[in-house]
């Protein structure tokens, strides 16, 4: 009856047939085969046959030989065969039209459900023979029709950043209408399988619901079965199992498809970690185009360098010159008569490979090109970038840039920013800037509040990408946390990896830019990369364990949380305020955000009520209207202090006042509990503000920004501890 018990004697001759069998019929049939040359026979019948799809009894055979349950798809190529199927398997059943030229079945007609009777399959034969009969149908797939269960979804794609990404959603109108799915970069680990499943919106429909429910273990093993596979086969370009039902006990694959396309490249081996020390700690620096005329780019690099006191050796390069802020100055860098660690380049796009090779020559070991007029511009740009890259990588020496504005390291006192930068402290906080003039602009603010150790900007990552300036930046013991502001990412994987790897000791914070076809478009015209999809980054930071910023604000307030307070290791708050409308506000924050009030031991109770004035009741929050002065607030927060539920503290602070609370604030001992101050109409008393960020205290204007600081805080701090007892 099937082509296949004619080639019984000549197994795969013809193996589109060997696709149809059961798993059963096979290990009967093709004892001596192993599982990998089984679905390795249907892929190279694919590729001998000049095809990209594999259709859906090939995909299932694909799928089974992995050990994957699907509902099988027996190939039928005639409406006898059909009948004959359908008389074989137990009613009703499903008929497909299979055609590579047909890759959405549904959308084309193609297919035909809950065929009871044999009528009706001949019916649906005729039919679809006459809709498809120019689409060269190969015949049609008669199966059983699975069981209902919860529907899912789960795909593979290629992504131009991260390469294979993984999703997984729930079907029907969770995927079609409210894009209910989560995405991960593969290879994923056993807990990203359990996160992509847990991170969807109908999660709770998985766990149980009216009488559904999901094997959530077979699952898990099902969507690592699909990561392992197309690891394994890099010639696996899409896959589609859609739908999948999920059932308490199990799952079945209902239909599947396979893609194929070019091999995708090996991913470079895990190498040795990138050492740039002395790129942030340089003994000597050469500027290439320093000027002694106020306003020029150079004369505000150099400028920079002298003012801030560089510890090191400067030397100006400029052929009209003689002297520069008191430094002599070399008509070329080859006239130096001295080893050069970091040559920073402020001359024109068009002669900047020559100055490159002269560097190399002269045996610099790290060029920073903060000239603009490259890839940003256009193919010429691009033409003269790839001959200073190639430059570069025939001498072996890093170059960072082109059009940024350098690096700042306050624990050097290095500035190679190309705008005037006023003093700055020694800090805690790293930031890395695919955008130079912004990141050197905010920082006439920010100093006043914020301290940075390092700030690198790296502008079109000719050469030097954020991965490698991450990673040197996580190396210093000087930077507990790292700020990023990205418009695209090199390399994806590796950055996942390496993120991944710091997120355990160092929190990272990123805003991403590019997220609209708008802003992907400005991204493109401004440094000249392309921007991802913007879902694909949320998943790559999740997976990389980094915390996601909305804005610049809340990105530098997060910042300033986390460098001056520490995480909180539980999720109960403490609200002490002297309003009670924001008492409230914050109450409903916190909840909003995941977190709780915490709730105070007995004796910590009465601690409280004899501090108390008789007029206020509330333990959580506590309100002391306008009786609230320091004295006070510090008593309230030691009490909070002593209790095994408080994890972290809200203190809504008078801004008339501001100035009295720093005192006390300051000499508090936290036990690693971290306190937020919320000071409506800040901006009207910043000379306190900064006193009071100052002295550790981060302050920010609504309950709702320290609510939501806080909540992410401990979101952090609870993965590391989950992440390091898995490890």
């Amino acid at each position: 009856l099937f082509r296949w018990t004619r080639q019984k004697e000549k197994p795969f001759k013809h193996k589109m047939n060997y696709a149809c069998l059961s798993s059963q019929r096979r290990e009967q049939e093709y004892p001596g085969v192993k599982m990998a040359e089984r679905y390795k026979e249907i892929i190279n019948q694919a590729k001998d046959e000049a095809r990209t799809y594999l259709m859906e009894h090939e995909s299932k055979a694909v799928l089974e030989s992995l050990g994957i349950t699907t509902s099988g798809a027996k190939l039928a190529r005639s409406e006898e065969e059909a009948v004959a199927i359908f008389q074989s398997l137990a009613s009703p059943v499903a008929m497909k039209v299979l055609s590579t030229e047909v890759v959405h079945k549904s959308d084309a007609g193609g297919v035909k459900l809950n065929l009871k009777e044999a009528d009706e399959v001949r019916a649906a034969w005729r039919e679809m023979a006459r809709a498809f009969s120019e689409q060269k149908m190969e015949g049609v797939s008669v199966q059983s029709m699975a069981p209902p269960g919860v529907e899912a979804i789960i795909g593979v794609a290629n992504d131009a950043t991260f390469g294979p990404v993984l999703m997984f959603g729930l079907g029907g109108v969770f995927v079609e209408v409210l894009k209910d799915v989560s995405f991960r970069s593969l290879p994923i680990s056993a807990s990203d399988a359990r996160d992509m499943i847990e991170e969807i919106k109908g999660y709770a429909l998985l766990q149980g619901y009216r009488g559904y429910s999901a094997d959530i273990p077979a699952l898990e093993k099902l969507i690592l079965s699909i990561s392992d596979f197309v690891l394994a086969n890099p010639e696996i370009s899409e896959m589609d199992l859609n739908p999948v039902f999920l059932y308490p006990d199990g799952y079945c694959v209902v239909d599947a498809r396979i893609i194929l396309g070019p091999p995708r490249p090996k991913p470079p081996a895990a190498g040795a970690s990138v050492d740039l020390h002395d790129l942030f700690y340089p003994k000597s620096i050469a500027v290439i185009g320093a000027s002694g005329t106020p306003g020029k780019l150079g004369w505000n690099v150099f400028t920079n360098l002298v003012s801030h006191k560089f510890g090191g050796k400067l030397y100006p390069i400029n052929p009209r010159a003689d002297e520069i802020c008191g430094h002599k100055t070399y008509p070329r860098i080859s006239a130096v008569p001295e080893p050069v660690d970091v040559a920073i380049v402020l001359v024109s796009a068009g002669v900047t490979p020559d100055v490159v090779e002269e560097c190399c020559k002269c045996g610099v070991r790290y060029i920073v090109v903060e000239s603009a007029g490259f890839a940003e511009l256009g193919d010429e740009g691009k033409k003269i970038e790839l001959s200073m890259k190639e430059i570069a990588d025939r001498y072996g020496v890093r170059l960072l840039g082109p059009n940024c504005s350098g690096i700042i390291n306050t624990h050097c006192s290095m500035v190679q920013s190309i705008g005037i930068v006023d003093a700055l402290s020694m800090g805690n906080i790293g930031l890395v800037s695919q955008a130079g003039v912004c990141a050197a602009g905010m920082l006439w603010g920010l100093r006043h509040i914020m301290d940075f150790g390092i700030i690198a900007t790296i502008g079109n990552k000719l050469d030097i990408n954020e991965t490698d300036i991450l990673e040197a930046v996580s190396q210093d013991k000087n930077i507990n946390v790292i700020c990023m502001y990205l418009e695209s990412v090199k390399g994806g994987r590796r950055f996942i990896d390496v993120a991944r790897r710091i997120t355990k000791d160092k929190p990272i914070v990123v805003l991403k830019s590019g997220r609209t076809d708008a802003g992907k478009k400005a991204v493109a015209s401004h440094t000249a990369s392309l921007a991802g999809d913007d879902q694909v980054f949320g998943a790559a930071f999740r997976q990389s364990g980094i915390i996601r910023a909305r804005d610049y604000e809340h990105m530098f307030g997060l910042a300033r949380a986390i460098s001056k307070q520490p995480l909180p290791d539980r999720e109960g708050v403490f609200i002490i305020t002297y309003a009670g409308s924001l008492g409230v506000i914050a109450a409903d924050a916190i909840t909003d955000n995941g977190m709780r009030l915490s709730d105070l031991e007995p004796h910590l109770k009465e601690r409280l009520r004899r501090l108390l004035p008789d007029y206020v009741c509330g333990m959580n929050p506590v309100d002391y209207t306008f009786s609230q002065d320091a004295e006070t607030v510090k008593k309230t927060i030691e009490i909070g202090v002593d209790s095994e539920d408080v994890g972290s503290f809200i203190v809504v602070l008078q801004a008339e006042i501001l100035d009295s609370y720093v005192d006390s604030l300051k000499s508090i001992d936290y036990k690693g509990k971290p306190i937020i101050a919320c000071v409506a109409g800040k901006e009207f008393a910043l000379a306190d503000v900064i006193k009071m960020e100052k002295a550790a205290i981060p302050v920010f204007s609504t309950p709702e920004e320290v609510a939501d600081a806080l909540a992410i805080m401990y979101r952090h701090q609870k993965r590391v501890k989950e992440q390091g007892s898995q490890d």
